[in-house]
């Protein structure tokens, strides 16, 4: 499951900020050697560093998160952005290095010396990023009425329910790799679509994000199911959809068992 577009864009720009602070507070404490420098040269130097580190920090996470679940391991995440993020982020450091200081490049002798302060950087800055992305469910609501018929308004994602499955009643959408899982009481099916983009479309229907991968409309609950920290929703026909870890104390507040 992809984010959408505007979700890609706040994160992407929220990558940059953090990094860009932490490239300002490097700068004014003179951090791992640099104090020796003028304030601007080295503000220069920890700002840009740290935002080619954030860029690049932003294409690795993109792979990452393909294979591991941010929602439940946060802390493995974490971990595997580290290790991806610090090898090729210490040879960015020994480049600007030399060219910030020195006007040359560094012999690269002095590169295995970058690795534990980059790894360091690196580990704390990922750890805000991931922890800052652990938000509050979306949820959907009931369309109010309208006020010319007095009926509910329509929920534009029914109208892209496959024919056969037209005025089946919505338990859930689960997203299957660029496809969404549609079940209903009358069967299921695939459709072509991002999650994040039905969820806006969903907007009508009482429900909410469970998981990165599921959509559950708050109706088709009958109960849950809690084992190894984890809790599992049961639905309308023995359907099982996972929550996820970041999402279970706010459905739980919210009265969804």
């Amino acid at each position: 499951m992809t984010p959408s577009a505007a979700d890609s864009r706040r994160i992407f720009l929220r990558g940059l900020v953090v990094a860009a602070l932490v490239g300002v507070f490097l700068a004014t404490t003179g951090a791992f050697g640099s104090a020796n420098a003028p304030y601007g040269q080295r503000l220069a130097y920890w700002v840009l560093v740290m935002i080619l580190g954030g860029l690049w920090g932003h294409l690795s996470s993109r792979v990452v998160t393909r294979f591991v679940d941010v929602d439940d391991r946060p802390w493995m995440t974490v971990a595997v952005m580290t290790a991806v993020i610090t090898g090729p982020l210490s040879v960015i450091v020994w480049a600007a290095t030399g060219l910030f200081f020195a006007q040359k490049l560094y012999p690269l002798a002095a590169l295995p010396q970058l690795f534990g302060p980059v790894l360091v950087v690196t580990l704390a800055v990922t750890t805000v990023n991931v922890f800052l992305g652990r938000t509050q469910p979306v949820q959907t609501h009931a369309a109010p009425a309208s006020p010319a018929s007095a009926s509910p308004l329509p929920v534009r994602f029914l109208d892209r329910l496959p024919m056969k499955l037209r005025g089946a009643t919505l338990h859930a959408v689960q997203a299957e790799d660029h496809y969404l899982r549609l079940h209903t009481d009358r069967g299921s099916d695939l459709i072509l679509m991002r999650l994040s983009d039905a969820v806006e479309e969903l907007e009508g229907l009482e429900g909410a994000r469970t998981h990165r991968s599921w959509w559950v409309a708050r109706s088709a609950v009958r109960g849950v199911e809690r084992g190894d920290g984890r809790a599992t929703l049961t639905l309308e026909g023995g359907l099982s959809a996972p929550v996820s870890r970041r999402y279970a104390r706010a459905l739980r507040e919210a009265d969804w068992w």
